[in-house]
This record gives C-alpha cells, structure tokens and sequence, in this order.
C-alpha cells in the first residue's frame, strides 16, 4: 500500500481542483520517489465495472462556461456534461423520426415544423 500521508495528500489536492499533472510536479520537486507518486496515483484510480467512462480534454474558456451553466442549473460539472450529451442524442432522436415522415398529407396538417 502506498504512504498514507502521499495518498492524503493527493486526495486533498483532487478537491481543491488540481489535475494530476499539477499534482506530480511538485511531489516530484520535493524528492518524492517517481514510483511511489505513481503507486499512490494508481491505487487511487477509479475501479469502473462498466465500459461507459469518456474522458474528455477541454479548452479552459469552454470549461469556465460549462461549469456556470452547471451552477446556474445547480448541477455538477460531470452531471451537466451528462445532460448535455443526452439532450443531444434526444434531439438526434426526434429529428431522424421527423425524416420519415413520407405521407404529404399528414406533413401538411401535422402541428409540428
């Protein structure tokens, strides 16, 4: 098991917004053994059973706008993400159903545009 204080300290590191690499630098400066920095990131890994992780690398001015249009909807930054994907699909969806329809006649009457 790696040193607890290293594993601490990258947990709290992780909260307060630090990406890994940020994470590394300095533990590296200040003499940490690049394997143990590296057991400690690897045993802090997420353990997914499912295949649906997307990692995703964003500009940081889309990123600033994501995370207020999070906090505006009162979600999470990975929540509205999720949302946006899936209103997406939805719409992809809908507009594949409107291009079937074939019958001038119920296109001409139909309320939808």
């Amino acid at each position: 098991m790696p040193n607890k204080a290293l594993l601490k300290f990258i947990k709290e590191a992780r909260k307060r917004g630090f990406d890994d690499y940020q994470i590394r630098e300095p533990l590296i400066k200040h003499g940490w053994p690049l394997d143990e920095i590296e057991k400690a990131f690897n045993f802090l890994k997420p353990k997914y059973k499912y295949k649906n992780k997307v990692n995703i690398f964003l500009d940081n001015e889309v990123l600033k706008k994501l995370e207020k249009r999070a906090e505006k909807n009162m979600f999470t930054l990975p929540e509205q993400i999720e949302d946006i994907l899936r209103r997406s699909i939805l719409s992809q969806k809908k507009s594949t159903q409107e291009e079937k329809l074939d019958d001038k006649f119920l296109a001409y009457f139909s309320r939808r545009k």
